[in-house]
């Protein structure tokens, strides 16, 4: 079906003649039509970061900030999405999915698309913020437009860079060096009086141990890589340079562990040493490179035409952080926000520092936070702090995909089996990108005697919850907490994410079998309530879709409404579409890749797919289903992707308490309801920005946060 039958024609009896025989048709829901490649969709993603850049409303220094997180997401994107297709496509696989699309396709799409991504950046960076910034006295500048003398720029090489830079060679001899990933370097071409041919050479931009932007004068900032540049004599003398320019490699930098490794944190650390020899995927060079010089880096790198990347200004603006967190301009910000206590988790009675009570909190009912609009320090990690240090507490035990070095959760489990309490920590090694700090918590925990496991062979463990065993009359009971996003102090601040405090006793039973289950061995048994992947998780949700189904056929009033990062699984994407078939009304809240297709005559014409990118990171999970007084709602750590539900350890709580399922259909209706930084799915693939609006989901729920916590004082 071509791409101009999906959309709706203009009101005529041919056309609606035709329309209607078109419902008539069943469709074929493997239809290659009916789904968005993911990787294209991913990028669609990073438009929307870009589009904030773009965005005039914005204040200033957020709009820096969107420039860098455009670019360490793109990096991500190729060290591990766009490195999985090079990989296919050297294998001679042609693993295509729902969509149809072959891998070299798929990455001739993704190289075009990313071009004109990245020449929308440049502009943005060079025409529009940097001039900006350079009114209002933050200035980007070269060293020649600092003002600065030749004797103060010397004098901070010299003293300052000069001892940390390697220049090295390539010649007879002297192969072109290894260039470790995401380094930014300078290719310099050189004449030697003394020889005939000319002679190459690499200079490192050591921007891993200085700062890339040098603050030469009061918010008057050189790039590290053009104070080098400017004094490339000094590093090559009696040479004359002909001529130089920057670039940067982007290397393959996902992996696989073998399962059947005897010793899997010695495997892990072997892969990440491997890492750093990946194969190139992307070449990044200024445009302004001399075409000779361009050529013999692509020949030394042993890369294709369609990996080379030409940008135009500075590359690796991902250092742009830097810049964003000067002191002061006020005005160029939003106004800060602190997260503020969950008024359900008063103070200790008799504390003096009047510490959060959430224990007793929890036994009194369940609890919803919401972050970062709630405290995580106040929450979560005082749940921890407060079981290590209460004499009746007997175990804690904790899964840990990502956390962070200012997080107090590994510290407390630590203090915890110091105190000689059963301290259990579920630590994924292999979680991407944070390997290196969970090994060496994993390390400092096996230290003081806690447990600590490493996962299930073949999946990883993603699930989001913390159980508490406490002693108490008549037995134990379990507090519980599930999460939807990672024990992560510093993401809790930027992150949107759910946090669910329990003691039901049947929730508190099926977590302490899941952790069981991930220590020892063991299958657990479909549970009642709590959704656990990869077992149990995908078959509940399309039973939920299909009773759905069944309500609004029945007559009842029925709706389907998801939240979620990612919406890629195909047997989810086709039990909405024959949801939307049977005339159920969908809304879909997905802030990242979505491959279903909406607005399809005859197919998906009842859904509707809408993307949140602001100020917060959207990333909670939450699946509600409504058959006239009867709803189903689940919150937890799972995207509707394979990867997730087949692939890994997840964990999908229910929410049955009227007042918190209150609470997440206030937020969804407000997600919803949006109109400042949301974009609508067309069914030609286009995402549209709502536009004209006053309403921001974000802005609404930390009025909502205050207002709760002004109500529990008064």
């Amino acid at each position: 079906m071509s791409e101009s039958s999906l959309e709706t024609t203009s009101a005529s009896p041919v056309n609606e003649n035709e329309q209607v025989a078109e419902r008539a048709q069943p469709r074929d829901l493997d239809d290659p039509e009916l789904y968005f490649n993911r990787e294209l969709s991913w990028l669609d993603f990073n438009d929307r970061v870009l589009q904030l850049v773009e965005d005039e409303s914005m204040p200033l220094i957020e709009r820096l900030k969107f420039l860098a997180i455009f670019v360490t997401n793109l990096d991500e994107f190729f060290m591990v999405r766009v490195a999985g297709v090079h990989d296919q496509l050297e294998a001679h696989v042609d693993a295509r999915g729902p969509d149809g699309l072959s891998p070299s396709q798929v990455l001739e799409q993704m190289a075009d698309k990313i071009r004109e991504l990245d020449r929308r950046h440049s502009h943005q960076f060079s025409d529009v913020v940097s001039p900006m910034l350079a009114q209002h006295g933050i200035r980007i500048v070269t060293s020649a437009e600092s003002g600065a003398s030749d004797e103060v720029l010397e004098r901070h090489f010299r003293e300052q860079i000069f001892p940390v830079l390697t220049p090295l060679a390539v010649g007879p001899g002297r192969p072109f060096p290894y260039i470790s990933n995401l380094s930014l370097s300078l290719l310099v071409k050189l004449h030697d009086p003394d020889v005939e041919h000319d002679v190459y050479a690499r200079v490192k931009v050591p921007k891993e141990v200085l700062p890339r932007f040098v603050e030469i004068s009061k918010n008057t900032f050189i790039p590290l890589e053009d104070i080098v540049a400017h004094h490339l004599g000094a590093l090559f003398p009696g040479m004359q340079i002909l001529s130089y320019d920057l670039f940067r490699v982007t290397r393959d930098a996902d992996f696989e562990v073998s399962d059947e490794a005897d010793d899997l944190l010695q495997a892990v650390e072997d892969e990440l040493r491997r890492r750093r020899f990946g194969e190139v995927v992307r070449l990044e060079v200024g445009a302004t490179m001399d075409p000779a010089l361009r050529a013999r880096l692509i020949d030394w790198l042993d890369v294709e035409e369609v990996q080379v990347y030409d940008v135009y200004g500075l590359l690796d603006l991902g250092d742009l952080w830097e810049i964003a967190g000067i002191d002061n301009f006020p005005e160029l910000r939003q106004t800060p926000w602190t997260p503020v206590p969950h008024p359900a988790f008063g103070p200790v009675p008799g504390s003096r520092d009047e510490a959060p009570d959430v224990l007793t909190a929890m036994r009194r009912g369940e609890v919803l936070v919401h972050y970062p609009y709630n405290s995580f320090s106040a929450s979560v990690e005082r749940f921890v702090k407060q079981a290590v240090d209460d004499p009746n507490v007997l175990a804690i035990k904790m899964t840990v995909y990502r956390t962070s070095d200012d997080s107090a959760l590994v510290p407390s489990l630590i203090e915890a089996a110091e105190k000689g309490k059963q301290a259990v920590c579920m630590v994924e090694l292999k979680a991407r990108f944070d390997e290196r700090q969970n090994i060496e918590w994993s390390r400092a925990l096996e230290e003081v005697g806690a447990h600590v496991v490493h996962g299930i062979p073949g999946l990883k463990t993603h699930a989001k919850a913390i159980l508490v065993v406490r002693r108490e009359r008549g037995g134990v009971r379990h507090y519980v907490m599930i999460g939807t996003g990672n024990f992560h102090a510093k993401n809790a601040r930027l992150y949107e994410d759910w946090g669910y405090f329990t003691t039901d006793p049947e929730i508190g039973e099926e977590v302490a079998n899941l952790f069981n289950s991930l220590t020892g061995y063991g299958h657990p048994d479909r549970l009642r309530k709590v959704l656990v992947a990869p077992d149990s998780m995908r078959v509940p949700l399309l039973e939920q879709i299909e009773a759905t189904v069944e309500a609004f056929g029945a007559g009842q009033d029925a709706r389907i409404v998801m939240k979620m990062n990612s919406l890629v699984d195909q047997a989810c994407i086709e039990a909405l579409y024959r949801a939307s078939q049977a005339g159920v009304p969908i809304a879909l809240n997905v802030r990242g890749i979505c491959c279903l297709r909406p607005g399809v005559p005859g197919v998906s014409e009842t859904i509707k797919v809408i993307s949140v990118v602001g100020r917060f990171l959207e990333h909670s999970r939450i699946y509600a289903f409504h058959r006239g007084t009867e709803s189903s709602y689940y919150i937890g750590s799972a995207d509707l992707m394979p990867r997730n539900l087949d692939k890994r350890v997840e964990l999908l709580a229910p929410i049955d308490n009227p007042e918190l399922r209150a609470e997440l259909d206030d937020t969804l209706e407000r997600c919803l309801a949006d109109n400042s930084f949301s974009w609508t799915l067309e069914s030609d693939g286009s995402w549209q920005r709502r536009q004209g609006g006053t309403r921001s989901v974000h802005q609404e729920l930390m009025d909502r946060a205050l207002a709760q916590v002004a109500l529990a004082a008064s």
